[in-house]
């Protein structure tokens, strides 16, 4: 049967800002389910309030409402939009699914006669009420751990006395695990149990017995409205329970479960999800499994939505859920639909791995200090990277030379622990780096059964572990480049060893390396993610890399077998953003992805290489070639000789790819747009500060400091307070503001210690200064600056944290064109080709120069949104060389004005200051459009500006 013939037009609730527990994936779930629906002529309306997003660009919807998530708002769109037949909120995560229920409960839906599709309410109500869920799965017959409810402070002491310790605390109807903790101690029971019950917006939590060191699974599934259910992908936490699965190591396909045990769990959770309502769509459901011969099964939860998982599960194997979910919603059976990979099997298929996926989360504590680290129920990463590789080995170096955090992979790069306290304190609070601390224990000699027995990570996964540290051995032990053999090269290859750790462990250049690898012809080949292990032809070219033995044919002709094909076209490489961090979330994926359709446009192959599996960036057809790796030297320089395309754009990928670009121009591969030299003299403070004077513009006196005597010194010339920040870091990482020597020589110590070798900038702070920002197109003759941004907040705070208003509000004449002069005379000095961000400090009507940064910004998908124009589509057409800035139409429209408003997710860690600074703190952002500056959003904003600066 085809789809349903009465749904005309679709009404989908995105999922606001970015915050711990809610990032990108649904960006890409919700850009999929609108272009999905496109396919069969279905009219959409999509309302979310992130402006960084795909999902929220012009050309993804028929109708796009950038405002907040709120029955307001919903309200309002219907009584626009009386076509609209049904609202599909599974796309949305958590945030959709409350706005729904609330809909609901206030008779929205039925008022305007709109249907829920894709999930049911009943459904949702079951999963999230924890009483109601228990009681069904009691029902079904399958097996959770000991649990009550608890409404009430009295209720939960009760249920604790029962139970005895260690608990479980989970608030009900909450979001990434919020109000969730593991009670080890009854003294810490009453305030964590307080917590939990304010923190559920129900005031309800669940109290389980903790069912510590038992091993966590989750399972991916699809159904359509015949009953026709899909396991798409198995995954298994590395971590075991305790630890939030956000917050885990994942690995697809599952590794330590016996068959049996597995097809158990599919049984199980196939009848969990039929169980909790007639619904056609995508689920998750999670597991938890005793660590014996038993293999006892018990449910943990069920999400009848997409979640973080199936974007994971999507990038793991190909399959699409986010896309298929959606046609299902809207009536059609999996055996209807095409395999997107194949185009010429059914998607009435479960996908086979011949390759293995690694996701590690990426944490940014240093942004929270005080913060506690350790992992527990909550979800604290702000991102993740996922590795694939031909064994777990391989995958889990790829994904750990992913996470850019200036490690090479595991170990054999001189930067682990050799304390053998710390790390045993290590292994037993859980914390962003036990990847790494698991090695530094093994190569310590800590006994693998101690290891298991404090971590209670499996032994399977441990012995892969120690293999590596026996190969890393082996390496060492030959001391010199010149002695190695090929095979034990191959052998560290494929295990995921990078060149530079090679170099380490013989002492050695990693050019050396890279050269002995072509001497003896061990080279990376590329192979397909293709759903299906190869067993039919896949269409998609999407790739990994791996290593392999030559193959020798029966006429004696050795080769490897490389699936990536080269094409004779003209091709750009366009360099992703890594994982989500802050200070470089998803509008720099947004801005990959324009880049990508803008170089289609111009005639180019597009090559996109990332290793972010929640973006929209690395779906299987957004690029005309995908190479899911990390955004790391050694991957990138064997794609580009691989492809000899025409250069590579380092402008769209935040920091990451910029810190790329050095090496780029060193090994003669051409850097489209802005060249390394600009990027570089943007970077260097005394070459930009020189380029300044030459020009008259003015900027804040400042100095370079290496040491803290140095510091001293310059202190008693620039006068307080001082600005510190030290060279080529991203989101304000590091910088301080600081009062008097003694707070200058504090910073400055932590600063080095932290960073040693990096030069400090010195700056006098402009107390009391309004900070404005501009962002332009520059094609090294013309400039078109696309908005000029006023902060409500004073300078001081870092542009990422300040409410940003377009355009400004209290800038005179006189000061905006000291703007415009100086934006297009630093755009024409540094020679820009493409985009560029300048940042302005005004005090007494005099506009300083803060900083330069000649790539896309934070700010430039935020214009795009408020001005209604495809600006990173011009930018990057200027790059190619293709168009001049005065080839474009620009018609900017905006009636009133629009903030950017910084989203933080300081609830995630309750004893952290919460005041803001030069060092950027929020997760995410949204947009706020209002007609005039007496709006009492805008008032309530300007009357707290001030409130939060810390020095």
């Amino acid at each position: 049967m085809p789809k349903r013939e009465d749904l005309k037009s679709i009404l989908i609730i995105g999922s606001g800002p970015i915050v711990i527990g809610q990032a990108c994936e649904f960006d890409y779930a919700g850009t999929q389910a609108l272009r999905s629906l496109r396919e069969d002529g279905i009219e959409t309306i999509l309302i979310n309030s992130n402006p960084a997003t795909i999902m929220t660009d012009p050309t993804m919807a028929d109708h796009v409402y950038l405002k907040p998530l709120n029955t307001k708002s919903i309200i309002q769109i219907l009584k626009e939009h009386p076509q609209i037949d049904a609202v599909l909120p599974t796309m949305g995560g958590q945030t959709a699914l409350n706005l729904c229920i609330e809909a609901d409960e206030k008779g929205i839906w039925k008022d305007f006669d709109v249907k829920l599709i894709g999930v049911d309410i009943d459904a949702i109500n079951i999963t999230e009420d924890r009483e109601k869920f228990r009681e069904l799965m009691l029902k079904i017959g399958v097996g959770m751990a000991p649990q009550a409810t608890a409404t009430s402070f009295l209720k939960g002491k009760e249920i604790a006395q029962e139970y005895g310790f260690p608990l479980v605390i989970r608030a009900s109807y909450t979001l990434g695990g919020a109000g969730a903790s593991i009670v080890y101690d009854p003294k810490d029971f009453d305030e964590l149990l307080r917590r939990g019950l304010e923190i559920s917006p129900i005031h309800e939590v669940m109290i389980d017995k903790a069912m510590m060191g038992w091993k966590e699974f989750e399972l991916e599934l699809l159904r359509d409205k015949n009953d026709n259910v899909v396991i798409i992908c198995s995954i298994e936490n590395m971590d075991p329970m305790g630890i939030h699965t956000g917050d885990s190591i994942t690995v697809a396909p599952a590794m330590t479960l016996s068959d049996r045990t597995y097809q158990k769990m599919r049984d199980m959770a196939i009848k969990m999800m039929r169980s909790i309502g007639d619904f056609e769509g995508g689920c998750n459901v999670q597991f938890a499994v005793s660590p014996d011969e038993n293999e006892d099964i018990i449910a943990i939860e069920i999400n009848p939505r997409v979640s973080r998982s199936s974007a994971l599960a999507s990038k793991a194997t190909g399959y699409p859920i986010a896309k298929i979910a959606t046609k299902l919603a809207i009536g059609y059976t999996l055996d209807e639909l095409d395999n997107q990979i194949t185009k010429s099997t059914s998607a009435l298929f479960e996908p086979t791995l011949d390759y293995v996926i690694v996701k590690i989360p990426r944490w940014n504590f240093d942004k929270f200090e005080g913060s506690n680290r350790e992992l527990g129920l909550q979800m604290k990463s702000v991102g993740e990277v996922m590795g694939i590789g031909r064994s777990f080995q391989e995958a889990l170096h790829k994904a750990t030379q992913s996470l850019e955090i200036k490690r090479n992979g595991l170990g054999a790069d001189g930067k682990g622990y050799t304390n053998y306290d710390q790390i045993l304190s290590k292994l037993k609070h859980a914390s962003w780096d036990r990847v790494f601390v698991i090695y530094d224990a093994i190569q310590m000699g800590i006994p693998l059964s101690r290891i298991h027995e404090i971590t209670k990570i499996d032994m399977w996964f441990l012995r892969q572990y120690e293999e590596l540290y026996k190969l890393e051995k082996e390496i060492v032990s030959h001391n010199k480049i010149d002695t190695i053999s090929k095979d034990l090269l191959l052998e560290a290859k494929q295990k995921g060893f990078a060149d530079r750790q090679i170099a380490h462990m013989l002492g050695c250049l990693e050019s050396e390396v890279y050269k002995k690898r072509e001497e003896l012809g061990v080279k990376r080949v590329y192979k397909l993610v293709d759903t299906c292990a190869a067993e039919f032809k896949a269409k998609t070219p999407y790739y990994y890399s791996t290593f392999e033995a030559e193959i020798e044919t029966a006429d004696g002709k050795r080769y490897v077998h490389n699936e990536s094909i080269v094409t004779d076209k003209k091709k750009v490489v366009i360099l992703g953003s890594g994982p989500n961090r802050i200070g470089q979330g998803i509008e720099f994926d947004y801005c990959c992805v324009h880049g990508v359709l803008a170089a289609a446009e111009c005639g180019y192959e597009t090559i996109m290489i990332n290793c972010n599996p929640e973006t929209v960036s690395t779906d299987f057809d957004t690029a005309d070639k995908l190479y899911f790796e990390p955004v790391f030297w050694e991957h990138i320089y064997d794609i580009i000789r691989h492809e000899k395309p025409e250069g590579v754009i380092v402008q769209l990928g935040g920091q990451t790819a910029l810190k790329l670009a050095e090496k780029l121009d060193r090994h003669g591969i051409k850097i489209l747009g802005t060249t390394f030299q600009s990027l570089d003299l943007a970077e260097d403070r005394g070459l930009f500060s020189n380029m300044l004077k030459e020009n008259n513009i003015p900027y804040p006196q400042f100095d370079i400091a290496t040491t803290a005597d140095e510091a001293s010194a310059i202190a008693d010339v620039l006068d307080f307070p001082i600005l510190v920040r030290p060279s080529y870091v991203l989101g304000g990482q590091g910088m301080k503001i600081v009062i008097n020597k003694q707070e200058l020589e504090e910073t400055v110590v932590s600063l080095l210690s932290r960073m040693p070798g990096n030069q400090l900038l010195l700056d006098h702070y402009l107390d009391g200064a309004i900070e404005a920002e501009a962002d332009a197109i520059c094609d090294g003759e013309n400039v078109y600056i696309i908005g000029i941004m006023e902060h409500i907040e004073p300078c001081g705070i870092h542009s990422g944290d300040s409410n940003a208003t377009l355009p400004p509000f209290n800038l005179g004449e006189f000061v905006m064109q000291q703007i415009k002069d100086h934006t297009k005379k630093i755009a024409l000095a540094l020679n820009t080709v493409g985009l560029i961000n300048i940042q302005f400090a005004i005090k007494d009507d005099i506009v300083y120069i803060i900083e330069a940064n000649p790539r896309a910004s934070r700010t430039v998908p935020f214009i795009s949104k408020a001005y209604k124009e495809p600006y990173v589509n011009y930018a990057t057409k200027v790059m190619l060389g293709v168009n001049k800035v005065t080839d474009f139409n620009f018609n900017p429209q905006l009636e009133g004005y629009a903030i950017k408003q910084p989203v933080f997710s300081f609830n995630k860690f309750p004893n952290v200051d919460k005041r803001l600074g030069p060092e950027m703190k929020s997760t995410g952002e949204s947009i706020l459009f209002i007609d005039s500056l007496k709006d009492d959003d805008f008032y309530d904003l300007y009357s707290r500006r001030k409130m939060y600066l810390s020095k």
